[in-house]
């Protein structure tokens, strides 16, 4: 896979991100829902920490504001790094397995990233109102964004039977987390890590065996 056909991947994940979180965004007040299936829903939700809403400063003695500026810096040194890491396996011709899988998890950090850093300073908030683009009062500053989730499936939603130890009459949902077209993309990128591994990195596969 050349450069050419790893841009188009990336461009199309990020258009159709940002498409759909500015969309969100603009027609959804906070935490609104429209179902679409019974294990499908469109959920407005933003994520002002990293993976499953986990702050910084939950675990450091820092205010959620520095948590949050930290967390955003990193994601910049991590988007740099895959980036290089694209570049160097394109160059090498590396198998097309690995080359769209990283393609997908950069696009993925990418979208991700542009909420984080510019959405704080384009948008006003979703609290009981829908948001305005390129607010005059918006919510944040810059690397401060909130990143805009919208994808719920909550495939399996009842109650655990009376008869269960400690859950009994409780409620029970699968699956719960709320995620965006990025998330997405990068799921489907170390997923492909993954399952295609040895189509990915063949030769350290047959160095291994040597």
């Amino acid at each position: 896979m050349n450069i050419k056909k790893s841009l188009i991947i990336i461009i199309l994940v990020l258009v159709v991100d940002q498409i759909s979180k500015i969309y969100i965004k603009t027609n959804f007040v906070y935490e609104q829902s429209e179902e679409i299936f019974s294990w499908f829903k469109i959920y407005f939700i933003e994520n002002s920490g990293a993976a499953w809403g986990t702050k910084l400063s939950d675990f450091l003695p820092i205010s959620e504001s520095t948590g949050k500026l930290i967390l955003t810096i990193f994601r910049l040194f991590a988007i740099f790094g895959i980036g290089y890491w694209l570049w160097d396996i394109i160059k090498k011709q590396s198998p097309k397995t690995l080359i769209l899988a990283v393609s997908l998890i950069f696009a993925g950090a990418l979208g991700n990233i542009i909420d984080s850093v510019f959405y704080g300073v384009i948008f006003d908030d979703s609290f009981n109102h829908v948001a305005t683009l390129f607010s005059d009062e918006p919510y944040g500053k810059i690397f401060h964004g909130r990143v805009v989730d919208m994808l719920y499936f909550p495939l399996i939603d009842t109650t655990w039977p009376e008869w269960v130890p400690s859950v009994g009459g409780k409620s029970f949902r699968f699956f719960e987390p709320v995620f965006n077209i990025a998330d997405t993309a990068i799921s489907t990128g170390v997923g492909i890590l993954i399952v295609f591994n040895k189509k990915a990195f063949p030769k350290q596969e047959k160095q291994a065996k040597d």
